[in-house]
């Protein structure tokens, strides 16, 4: 089974959110060169922290909805609880 991103439309927003996030991270390589108050940068530093948070969490969700919801309907009982496993793993990584 090939897992993929579900829609176009969602992929296409995923997109623009990474770039929008690309433009933040060199706004703040500009802040650091021009020496600007650490305070701001580090407002600029939480502000992408939680853009790059919600894509991945954009990602699990979609993960969840597509990729786990199609194997468990497709798979035997040991195979669902090594999908189980793994969604697990990839959850607490997401969290760290």
């Amino acid at each position: 089974m090939e897992k993929k991103l579900s829609k176009k439309n969602d992929k296409d927003a995923l997109i623009k959110r990474l770039r929008r996030i690309e433009g933040q991270v060199k706004g703040i390589q500009k802040m650091i060169e021009n020496d600007k108050y650490c305070v701001d940068i580090l407002i600029q530093i939480a502000a992408i922290r939680s853009a790059i948070d919600k894509v991945g969490g954009i990602m699990l969700k979609n993960h969840v909805n597509t990729c786990v919801k199609s194997s468990l309907e497709n798979e035997c009982d040991t195979k669902k609880d090594e999908i189980i496993d793994e969604l697990i793993n990839t959850m607490l990584k997401f969290m760290k």
